[in-house]
């Protein structure tokens, strides 16, 4: 059954431009390596509930929007074996720099999870 590692992630709006950069960067490499998808989205409809919601799960400040994220494989063996090989790229080098990030990675909400419906 397929595997998914999602993201959410608190992106300044001034930023946005550099993160999707360094995301369309990370996408090739991911994809390089095998993950069959690769997919960062923008909050477009998404409130602030009142007690959960995308933007407090990450604390969004008011200058920040949130950027869910996922990358699909076939296995979480499979998924295994392509984020050994992409945190070894060296393309991702730079962008393993904290202080560079275009977002605050303290912020960042990530997990592996098992496909349960495939529709």
């Amino acid at each position: 059954m397929a595997y998914v590692d999602g993201f959410i992630v608190p992106v300044p709006k001034k930023n946005l431009a550099a993160y999707r950069t360094m995301a369309r960067k990370a996408g090739k490499v991911w994809r390089d390596h095998g993950a069959l998808e690769f997919r960062e989205c923008v909050a477009d409809d998404v409130k602030m509930g009142k007690w959960t919601s995308f933007p407090r799960s990450v604390k969004r400040k008011p200058n920040e929007t949130v950027v869910f994220s996922y990358i699909t494989y076939k296995s979480r063996g499979h998924r295994d074996r392509v984020n050994k090989k992409a945190m070894k790229d060296k393309r991702l080098a730079k962008m393993m720099d904290l202080k560079a990030m275009p977002f605050d990675p303290k912020r960042m909400i990530y997990g592996g999870f098992k496909v349960i419906v495939d529709a």
